[in-house]
């Protein structure tokens, strides 16, 4: 089953026309999006207490894969910020389905026109946004 957009619905061809992202999910659920290829190592810096991982690695009852510092985040990809205390432990399915409620959750609230948000600094280029703001 796939997905089609057709170019007479305007919200749905205005989704396709909005520039990819990474977004990171942090602990509080908060969404934080990436404009521009950054390395993990700058989130890291910024959140010592935590390790990165992608949405996309993480299996269930398995320890979850860290990102290194020195790669670079991908757009268009998920990731989750982790706390420390649960490096090299093994992830339940209710932990699992806890993340990917808390990204359902920050997603549905970031569905705004790019033309409507904050600017973001022109370096980084990311823009954090609080669940419900």
């Amino acid at each position: 089953m796939g997905v089609c957009a057709s170019s007479q619905n305007s919200s749905a061809s205005s989704l396709t026309n909005w520039p990819s992202t990474a977004k990171i999910i942090h602990t509080d659920g908060r969404l934080q999006e990436l404009r521009h290829p950054v390395k993990a190592g700058h989130i890291l810096d910024q959140n010592p207490n935590c390790f990165l991982c992608s949405s996309e690695s993480m299996k269930i009852d398995s320890i979850i894969p860290q990102i290194s510092s020195n790669r670079e985040l991908e757009l268009g990809e998920i990731y989750f910020l982790i706390p420390l205390a649960k490096a090299n432990l093994p992830i339940s399915l209710t932990e699992l389905c806890s993340l990917a409620a808390k990204a359902s959750v920050a997603l549905a609230n970031s569905k705004k026109p790019y033309s409507s948000l904050k600017a973001a600094p022109p370096a980084v280029g990311y823009r954090i946004g609080a669940p419900g703001a």
